[in-house]
């Protein structure tokens, strides 16, 4: 009787044992699985951070412009590129579509906002500044967004490479984004205008 009642001790003991162990594995894979889609939502919120300041910085834009074509009436090629780049933003079908339209619309910006230098009239212009300041701060709103957004990349990207991560994020169908880099001609060339 006492062989029969160390038996049951035992196979308590193993039950409780494997259920522990089982609740451990179980609790590390929520755990894995719910960090994957954490991750996740984490880079599609800096994304949509980006992209609430590109509208912003877009819809600037027709404002910006008409205060320029006033005093800059022979820049329509530049005028007409600004606006080719915002439909291009507009019909991105992708997050690197919008990236790609996004900067080369910078470097129109760049060169637009640089013509107030040849036209001090309209540097002296109450609109244009005013334009200029709500656009610089949308700028470095992007600038802010673009910087979180890449962290949040950055985590997801190397989680999504990680051993066990992988895993995690194959079952949760999280997949890797991209970063939003600056343009390799954004890189190496300074806006020029001439006349």
């Amino acid at each position: 009787m006492r062989n029969n009642a160390k038996g049951w001790v035992v196979l308590v003991g193993i039950l409780v044992v494997l259920a522990l162990v089982g609740l451990g594995v179980f609790l590390w894979y929520i755990g894995g699985y719910n960090k994957a889609v954490n991750l996740e939502q984490a880079a599609e919120k800096g994304w949509a951070d980006i992209d609430a300041a590109l509208q912003r910085r877009l819809e600037l834009i027709p404002n910006l412009v008409n205060t320029v074509k006033g005093y800059a009436t022979h820049e329509k090629d530049l005028f007409e590129n600004i606006a080719k780049s915002r439909e291009k933003y507009f019909q991105a079908g992708s997050r690197a579509e919008k990236i790609s339209a996004s900067n080369e619309l910078g470097g129109f910006l760049s060169r637009l906002l640089m013509l107030q230098e040849n036209y001090p009239q309209l540097k002296a212009s109450d609109n244009f500044r005013d334009l200029q300041v709500a656009l610089e701060g949308t700028e470095n709103r992007i600038a802010v967004a673009r910087t979180r957004y890449n962290e949040a990349a950055k985590q997801l990207n190397s989680y999504h490479r990680q051993y066990f991560g992988s895993f995690f994020c194959k079952k949760a169908g999280v997949e890797p984004v991209e970063y939003f880099e600056a343009s390799e001609q954004a890189k190496t060339e300074v806006p020029k205008v001439e006349f």
